[in-house]
């Protein structure tokens, strides 16, 4: 068993990309850090909450891919991350750029602006965000 937190450039070769109800699960180890199966199934709102069989099912199939481990403590195991938010988030969009818009990040980003409103603020946030982006790649290391 891998008892270790996966690399970034390690997550992004070798685990593959979460199902939906994979990455549900994955968000609340995230945000707990760690939990049983009764934690995570509790962790749901109340109207939504999964079958606990499903749900351990779930988490070990997520341990076999890579995106999660457990430990034993006092006969009960207890999940925890092996890859980060930012590596799956990151992975994610590599997959959707290759997938649905030929490589191209402009298509996609036009895609974005175009599918509905955005705020403002966000408009600023990404123009700073592109032009500290460029300055970044302008200097030499």
């Amino acid at each position: 068993m891998q008892n270790r937190l996966l690399g970034a450039e390690n997550a992004k070769q070798r685990v593959p990309l979460p199902t939906p109800a994979e990455m549900r699960l994955l968000q609340i180890l995230w945000e707990m850090g760690e939990g049983t199966v009764d934690d995570v199934v509790k962790a749901h709102p109340v109207k939504e909450r999964p079958n606990y069989k499903t749900t351990q099912t779930l988490l070990r199939i997520m341990e076999q891919k890579g995106l999660i481990t457990h430990e034993v403590r006092v006969r009960v195991f207890v999940f925890r991350p092996l890859v980060d938010r930012k590596t799956i988030d990151q992975h994610s969009v590599q997959a959707l750029l290759s997938r649905n818009f030929g490589g191209s990040a402009s298509d996609l980003f036009i895609n974005l602006l175009e599918a509905g409103p955005i705020k403002e603020s966000e408009l600023d946030e990404l123009e700073a965000y592109i032009t500290e982006y460029r300055n970044r790649r302008s200097k030499p290391d």
